[in-house]
């Protein structure tokens, strides 16, 4: 496939990814079982920004689902997970850590934000854990034209 439209910048692809992450409230979220089972489940999402929300760029993410459900046992031992935005014309792709998080134990600006951005406030339902995702990498690109400069993150850090 070949696409004649200018590729954006990089700059340009990093505010687009930040500001879908501030803007949607659905994401793909990928892992594996111990013995390699995938699951891929769509769950809410909020970019959370509350520890520093003077680098809107800095946030994790927070997610929730049942303690029992495969996506929140994969993410232990090693907490490794792949979210992914977007169709396949405008793709972001996010690996990152995972951990497990009650909601007890989860600080109340976290909470309060997951709660004011999506319909339900799971605190208090000791069924459900959150699970907090910090970014290792991301990569972003709408066609064939930004393959090449994808990476927009790397090992935790910004590269642009």
């Amino acid at each position: 496939m070949t696409d004649h439209e200018t590729p954006r910048p990089r700059t340009q692809r990093k505010q687009d990814v930040l500001t879908r992450l501030t803007q949607e409230e659905d994401i793909w979220v990928a892992t594996a079982s111990a013995d390699g089972e995938p699951c891929l489940v769509p769950l809410w999402f909020l970019w959370d920004v509350s520890e520093d929300v003077d680098r809107p760029d800095a946030g994790t993410f927070l997610l929730c689902t049942k303690r029992t459900n495969p996506t929140a046992r994969n993410v232990t031992p090693k907490g490794n997970v792949r979210l992914s935005l977007g169709d396949t014309r405008d793709v972001v792709l996010i690996d990152g850590t995972a951990e497990v998080v009650e909601g007890a134990d989860l600080p109340t600006a976290s909470a309060d934000a997951f709660a004011a951005k999506l319909p339900w406030d799971p605190r208090d339902r000791p069924v459900w854990v959150y699970l907090r995702i910090t970014p290792t990498t991301v990569r972003a690109w709408r066609t064939e034209n930004e393959l090449a400069a994808r990476v927009l993150m790397r090992d935790g850090a910004w590269r642009v």
